[in-house]
């Protein structure tokens, strides 16, 4: 058991990661678990911590494409000009993998998933060490992803020395994952850089492939972003009908309800899918704490960045069986 302290001091996160031990850390996306991402026993420990199956792949975040290429075999010229205009940022490419990759990184994949964040003091944190960070969201697996430390110690207070404090995540939302097959720009996980923005930065065709089965990159899984509080996503006026008289919180794009609701959050007055899906994680972990019987909620605009959200939420509703 460790005291988690909460701080902005690289020089410490710095130090518990060289130890092998775990870190928060702040990226635009959500926050990270850390670890070396060249060391197997630390790497391990994001598993144990995160109660995280182990056929999941992590992502390797490095502070340049310099180091990416030390990670990876090869980097495509799609790739490269998709790192010229999206990198830093909330884009992950999914490349073969050099010997120096540990296999529990990928899970025994041949591709390694690798992305430079954008955030200011993860970049810094990523400058001062010698090797890459392995960090999936710093939360145990299967829950709403974090997007602010005090999120992170929430769930994690006692399991790591070290949360770097980096502010509320701006995207909040995981990145989109990135292969590519010949000429073709594949999706695995959608994010809020969109298939029409990656065709747009590099001139090839753009599908989507997303495995819930067998993942072949991280966050794919059917059942994730859950919250405690069962989620219910439909037509929300014929949802508040279905469950009158219990404790309903509805999470809506751009609409209010007030009868019959113990609370509305509305992700977006003005209708911008990019606030909507900054504020979705907040607004999700906002409704766990009230006690509620059941949140109710839409399908979003299913286009642009509203896929990926439509694709966080049909997760947290999923309520089969785990895979």
């Amino acid at each position: 058991m460790f005291k988690t302290k909460i701080g902005t001091d690289l020089e410490e996160a710095k130090y518990w990661l060289e130890q092998g031990e775990l870190v928060g850390i702040p990226t635009e996306t959500v926050y990270g678990l850390a670890a070396n991402g060249l060391d197997p026993m630390a790497v391990a420990k994001i598993y144990a911590v995160k109660q995280r199956p182990q056929f999941n792949p992590l992502i390797l975040h490095a502070a340049s494409p310099d180091r990416i290429e030390k990670l990876v075999v090869g980097i495509p010229e799609t790739c490269h000009k998709l790192m010229k205009r999206f990198s830093p940022g909330p884009l992950t490419y999914l490349l073969p993998k050099s010997s120096l990759v540990p296999e529990i990184i990928t899970a025994g994949n041949v591709r390694v998933a690798v992305r430079i964040p954008d955030h200011p003091l993860t970049l810094q944190l990523l400058e001062l060490l010698d090797f890459p960070i392995a960090a999936p969201s710093a939360n145990p697996s299967g829950y709403v992803s974090p997007v602010s430390a005090a999120h992170v110690l929430d769930g994690l207070e006692g399991k790591i020395p070290y949360i770097l404090d980096g502010g509320v995540c701006r995207v909040g939302l995981e990145s989109t994952i990135l292969g590519f097959e010949n000429d073709i720009a594949v999706i695995h996980r959608l994010g809020t850089v969109t298939a029409e923005e990656i065709s747009s930065g590099s001139l090839v065709k753009v599908n989507i492939s997303l495995s819930h089965s067998a993942p072949s990159a991280p966050g794919q899984l059917k059942s994730h972003y859950a919250t405690r509080t069962p989620l219910i996503c439909g037509d929300i006026t014929h949802l508040l009908g279905k469950f009158e008289g219990q404790k309903i919180g509805v999470l809506s794009f751009t609409q209010t309800y007030l009868r019959g609701v113990q609370k509305n959050i509305v992700l977006s007055k003005a209708g911008k899918l990019e606030e909507a899906a900054a504020n979705l994680f907040m607004a999700m972990r906002q409704f766990d704490a009230l006690g509620l019987d059941i949140i109710v909620t839409e399908a979003f605009p299913d286009e642009g960045i509203g896929m990926a959200i439509n694709d966080r939420l049909a997760r947290a509703a999923y309520r089969g069986e785990s895979e």
